[in-house]
């Protein structure tokens, strides 16, 4: 039976599902991907720069190569960064070899702050940071306080996991019975602990019985769409097919397109969403043509101290990554480059969010300000 956590004055606005229940959801019908594992004393990471040509996995023995593998790309997509962090504290927390409870915690914010800065745009980041830090705060020793870290990251990963089946569950109700769905960057279980945020909507709507077509996009520079999505989606069986970045317009203007769904790495207090680059244009292409746009994302990724699109801080990469790739030159030499890894989509472009509590409907300032998660929701059952 589920329960239901709902006020009246925005029943029709905002679903949401009691938490325990979401364990509860079939991860048998599928494969199942995961990029993240501990294994006795170290972190284990799927080398995401490498597929689909090699599957090769990082140890990660230290919090130092957390962070690298984190700048590198080896791990990317907010969620999967997010309980990357959290395993990056806990090993933090096995270097921080001091005497004191006081000098370890000293170590240990600091240690924190260097995670939290690996990339800047994904709130998910410093959200996981945070929590550990909190986690290890309310302990009395450092021996106490690893233990307890490293049960965090599990406790993080295994939230991650059953958030996302929820967004699944609940966004796939969105998504076309046939027809055409487009997708962009990689949102999938390598984004994540497994399953996936936006490519999770969109494997639960095709294990539930629809059977659209989906449209994913290259994604320069990193080409996460060529590379990664569409790898998930094959290896999901479910039918793609992979355009470059322009050619989503067109589609739409055909009419193949049906509903666009794409994941977030930091969305403000007022629903202005921040994701990988090119998905404002999406988000104004499908704004033109009729096509609903969809943005699914855990609650770790809304960040209630960030007012609006126009406060977050938008990520610039190297410019050998539109340059070059795979080392090869593309471009003229002594081109000048600009490579934003993120761009922000307003809150009018966007149709709903689909978080693990529910699907927030505009207007998203509105309904984002009364998400139960904020109050601490009663359960009505």
């Amino acid at each position: 039976m589920t329960s239901l956590i709902c006020e009246k004055s925005f029943y029709f606005k905002f679903y949401f599902m009691h938490i325990p229940y979401l364990r509860r959801v079939d991860r048998s019908a599928m494969p199942e991907i995961q990029p993240i594992l501990w294994h006795e004393d170290h972190l284990v990471l799927l080398d995401q720069r490498l597929l689909p040509q090699r599957q090769e996995w990082l140890n990660v023995q230290n919090y130092s190569g957390a962070i690298e593998a984190i700048r590198q790309m080896s791990v990317r997509g907010a969620p999967a960064i997010g309980v990357t962090a959290a395993y990056a504290m806990a090993l933090a927390s096995r270097e921080a070899q001091v005497a004191s409870f006081n000098e370890f915690m000293a170590v240990l914010r600091s240690m924190g702050t260097e995670i939290a800065a690996a990339r800047p745009t994904a709130v998910n980041l410093s959200w996981a940071v945070d929590r550990c830090i909190a986690t290890a705060e309310g302990c009395s020793t450092p021996g106490e306080a690893r233990e307890q870290l490293l049960e965090e990251a599990h406790a993080i990963r295994e939230a991650d996991l059953a958030a996302n089946q929820a967004m699944g569950a609940f966004g796939a109700v969105l998504l076309p019975s046939e027809g055409g769905v487009l997708t962009h960057c990689n949102t999938g279980a390598l984004a994540t602990s497994g399953w996936g945020t936006a490519l999770g909507v969109i494997r639960t709507a095709w294990a539930q019985g629809k059977r659209f077509h989906v449209f994913c996009t290259e994604t320069r520079p990193w080409l996460q769409g060529a590379r990664l999505t569409s790898w998930e989606l094959v290896e999901l069986g479910i039918p793609a097919s992979l355009i470059v970045d322009s050619a989503a317009g067109t589609l739409m203007r055909q009419g193949e397109v049906d509903a666009v769904v794409v994941g977030a790495d930091r969305i403000a207090s007022n629903g202005d969403s921040a994701n990988k680059i090119g998905t404002y244009t999406l988000a104004v292409l499908a704004k033109e043509h009729g096509v609903p746009f969809y943005v699914a994302a855990p609650s770790s990724t809304i960040d209630f101290s960030t007012a609006s699109g126009d406060d977050m801080q938008i990520e610039e990469r190297a410019p050998e990554e539109v340059t070059h790739l795979q080392g090869h030159p593309l471009a003229a030499e002594g081109i000048g480059v600009r490579n934003p890894a993120f761009d922000v989509t307003p809150n009018s472009y966007i149709s709903a969010i689909i978080t693990e509590y529910g699907v927030i409907q505009p207007p998203l300032a509105e309904n984002l300000g009364a998400a139960p998660w904020r109050h601490g929701p009663e359960v009505v059952a």
